[in-house]
């Protein structure tokens, strides 16, 4: 596998993590965007970001190194290496074509974290308007609730009034049977008097 292969099939698993909604950038290429609220874009493609100019950077750095390192060496041998010198110009074509592969691969890079940014600012602003939607609904139930609570305070209090006037109507229920019995129990006392 070679390098450029490897750092793509990288991107790929590492985009892979995302889950969620598929956004294509090119042929071949395809992110997976996470769309779920308790996610954080942000850092996840910060991380990503880093991760890629890094490596990209690195990559052109190693390439540049080893070229200059090699065009010295050859520089060294030339004079009696004709044969060898032939090859090295081969070499240092490989080179320079890998060199410009890597500039190719940096600009796709950076094409592609734009690309990330756009929908990550897509995904922030509808995030944004759900929230809004979200936080209405709920306005509107804590107002509901509200009026919920006032009215189960007034039946509450409706309630112990009317429990008051139970509980006074039986105090005044007793007194009157306590006083229809006394007098009963003096017509049955003065009925007995009378057939004595």
């Amino acid at each position: 596998m070679t390098s450029y292969s490897y750092r793509q099939s990288s991107a790929t698993s590492s985009f892979g993590g995302l889950g969620g909604g598929s956004v294509r950038f090119g042929p071949g290429v395809s992110v997976e965007v996470d769309s779920a609220p308790g996610t954080d874009l942000a850092k996840i493609l910060s991380d990503m970001r880093s991760q890629y100019e890094v490596m990209a950077e690195q990559n052109r750095k190693d390439a540049e190194a080893w070229f200059t390192s090699r065009t010295e060496e050859l520089n060294r041998e030339v004079a009696g290496h004709t044969e060898q010198l032939q090859m090295s110009r081969s070499e240092v074509t490989d080179l320079r074509r890998t060199l410009q592969g890597l500039e190719i691969e940096l600009q796709s890079q950076l094409s592609m974290k734009a690309a990330l940014e756009d929908t990550l600012a897509e995904t922030e602003a509808r995030f944004g308007a759900q929230l809004a939607h979200i936080q209405a609904l709920i306005s509107g139930i804590e107002a509901q609730l509200g009026d919920v609570r006032a009215d189960s305070e007034r039946q509450n209090q409706e309630y112990q009034r009317l429990m008051d006037i139970k509980s006074r109507l039986e105090q005044e229920i007793a007194t009157y049977r306590s006083l229809l019995e006394g007098q009963e129990d003096h017509y049955n006392n003065l009925s007995a008097s009378k057939v004595l």
